[in-house]
């Protein structure tokens, strides 16, 4: 059972698909169990439970008031094992730069920290820290 995981609504599905499709497994060993890049909706899960779904905010349903697009209402935030390598591999799968790795020790010891815009302009918090 998915207890609780993020169901991202973007606006270029097919983007959003290829990047996550492309790192998610390389920095959290998810596996796509739902959904293709054809869409409307993927989801990716680690150990069985749901760690991401990508839903297509067009085919969501007539009439449902969603906030306007615009902001940053929401952020994703990942543990990963090097904070420089993943910050790489999002790059190089057309994610936009935001903010460099770079240690952030006022926001807790050892921390280290990227921050890239995913397409569909998610934004996307990688962070390592001992322990």
């Amino acid at each position: 059972m998915d207890a609780l995981h993020p169901r991202l609504l973007v606006d270029r599905f097919n983007a959003a698909f290829e990047f996550y499709d492309a790192t998610l497994p390389a920095l959290l060993g998810a596996s796509r169990t739902r959904g293709g890049e054809q869409g409307p909706y993927a989801g990716w899960d680690v150990d069985g439970q749901g760690v991401l779904a990508l839903f297509d905010r067009a085919a969501m349903p007539a009439g449902l008031p969603l906030a306007p697009t615009g902001g940053d209402p929401s952020m994703l935030v990942s543990r990963v094992t090097d904070v420089d390598a993943g910050y790489a591999l999002c790059l190089a799968h057309g994610a936009e730069p935001v903010a460099e790795p770079q240690d952030r020790p006022a926001w807790g010891p050892g921390l280290r920290t990227a921050h890239v815009r995913a397409p569909g302009g998610t934004l996307w918090e990688l962070q390592s820290y001992p322990g």
